[in-house]
């Protein structure tokens, strides 16, 4: 049976997306179609459901399941009376995000991190060693300064955090109603030149 005939349009269109993004992501097309397919699901599924569904051979779902549970973005759930193992997302889009940012966090930011602080150690002996430190210094202040608000915002309630991220575009023009009144404008612009205020 054909992938349309498993999938409403809508459904279909959803899991395709993702299985296209995947790559940019860094994870493969099978992947970002399983991990799809489970989000939007009603009820977890099982992998011979996964597999029919997204007509993947069953040793592929597995594989895929087992990079999505090494993400920590599904959850393995048992059926009363079977013993089969079924798998279904967080329902909670927040905790999704969190989840997602603490895996990447580990992976790619950390060890950059780590390897900025040990060569922050060294003595640098020529000039070009002394620019290269005092460009890492500036890469190292930002991103631990990043993490540290990243740190912060994970404390807060989704309803708080929420909140927060809304209030981008509000700062925004805040900003650009003082730099009107100080007469500095975005990018050495006049001030008589910058958008009106909405």
């Amino acid at each position: 049976m054909p992938l349309q005939d498993h999938l409403p349009p809508l459904n279909r269109e959803f899991v395709a997306h993702f299985g296209e993004m995947g790559s940019r992501w860094g994870i493969n097309r099978t992947v970002g179609q399983i991990y799809a397919l489970l989000y939007i699901s009603p009820n977890a599924l099982n992998a011979d459901e996964i597999a029919e569904t997204l007509e993947f051979s069953r040793s592929n779902v597995s594989m895929g399941l087992k990079e999505l549970q090494a993400w920590r973005l599904v959850r393995l759930r048992h059926q009363p009376g079977d013993r089969r193992e079924y798998f279904e997302a967080p329902a909670d889009v927040w905790e999704i995000f969190r989840v997602l940012a603490e895996e990447r966090r580990r992976r790619e930011v950390e060890p950059t991190l780590s390897m900025l602080r040990t060569a922050l150690l060294e003595t640098p002996k020529t000039d070009a060693e002394r620019h290269a430190q005092a460009r890492m210094r500036e890469m190292h202040d930002l991103i631990d300064r990043l993490m540290t608000w990243f740190d912060d915002v994970q404390k807060l309630a989704p309803e708080t955090a929420m909140q927060l991220m809304g209030m981008g575009a509000t700062v925004t023009r805040v900003l650009e109603l003082k730099d009107r009144i100080t007469g500095k404008g975005a990018r050495g612009a006049r001030p008589d030149k910058l958008p009106d205020a909405a």
